[in-house]
């Protein structure tokens, strides 16, 4: 009883932290301005508080996924760092789109590869329930300087060659708060080769996984450990190893528990996460990850 009357308590100071409207708050803004500040950022230690992941920045009604109105909105919630996703136009322009094709988030239909940039700039985007907004596709250039002094980026692997990557973050001298997702230790070479402050999401889901990164050089101080998308007993052992190297693990909820059919169900998925022992949680609903972490803390006080 006394733990649902704390958590009562909680939601309605939930409530009223948010009163005001939203287009009026201040932007959250994570405290990195340089290299250094990036890796003490995400180095596990036990007293870390757990980080939010954006997947594609978030995904609710009104703010489509990878948009910059999507960005600000979250961080007018929460203190997030974003994944997203680099893909390649007709002309060599790198925009920001999760699919190969545009018909899902866009009013645009074929290949993204198909299209100009010129072309693309013409579209407006859907939400995640299918509904066209003012919004328009961002390249990674603008995401790349808006992003600057607020937050961080998090590039997935999609059809743009490494070196167009790299190329992009020296030419925005960004390697402070853009970081690349990696799914072999031989991607993640290749990056740090290139530059040695580079920061990554890397597939880290078994041991020998772990063991293939440390034979590529790669220090553990540059990375985040995705792990993968649900609680199962076999993450304790990978918790345990990656812990003992001060890395933070990750889980994305984005195809398994924010699929939940209610939110309640899903705040409580996600404080699960957490308390099992994950310390980044990436999630199509960052705001909703902000509050159940809230109540979490309110709970355990």
């Amino acid at each position: 009883m006394t733990k649902q009357i704390v958590l009562i308590a909680a939601t309605l100071l939930l409530t009223v932290g948010f009163a005001q409207p939203v287009q009026d708050q201040p932007l959250y803004r994570l405290p990195i301005r340089t290299v250094q500040d990036l890796h003490n950022f995400f180095k596990w230690t036990d007293q870390k508080k757990p980080i939010i992941s954006g997947h594609r920045g978030g995904m609710i009604k009104g703010f489509p996924e990878n948009s910059i109105a999507t960005f600000e909105n979250t961080l007018k919630h929460t203190p997030a760092f974003y994944e997203t996703d680099p893909r390649l136009t007709k002309d060599s322009v790198i925009v920001l789109m999760h699919d190969e094709t545009l018909d899902r988030t866009t009013t645009g239909h074929g290949k993204v590869s198909d299209y100009t940039w010129a072309d693309l700039k013409k579209l407006f985007l859907k939400d995640a329930e299918g509904n066209v907004t003012d919004h328009r596709i961002p390249t990674l250039a603008e995401a790349i300087e808006w992003a600057r002094g607020k937050t961080v980026l998090n590039l997935d692997k999609k059809d743009v060659p490494f070196p167009l990557i790299a190329a992009m973050i020296r030419k925005h001298k960004a390697d402070a708060f853009v970081m690349l997702t990696v799914h072999t230790a031989e991607q993640a070479r290749f990056y740090y080769d290139d530059n040695k402050d580079r920061m990554f999401s890397a597939f880290v889901k078994t041991p020998q996984a772990m063991a293939e990164y440390e034979k590529a050089g790669i220090p553990w101080n540059h990375m985040i450990a995705y792990i993968g998308p649900d609680i199962k007993p076999e993450n304790q052992e990978m918790y345990k190893l990656l812990h003992a190297k001060g890395v933070m693990c990750m889980i994305s909820s984005a195809p398994t528990y924010d699929k939940l059919r209610t939110k309640p169900e899903r705040l409580s998925a996600y404080q699960a996460i957490i308390t099992d022992g994950a310390s980044v949680l990436e999630s199509d609903l960052p705001i909703d990850v902000a509050e159940a972490l809230r109540l979490l803390e309110v709970a355990k006080k």
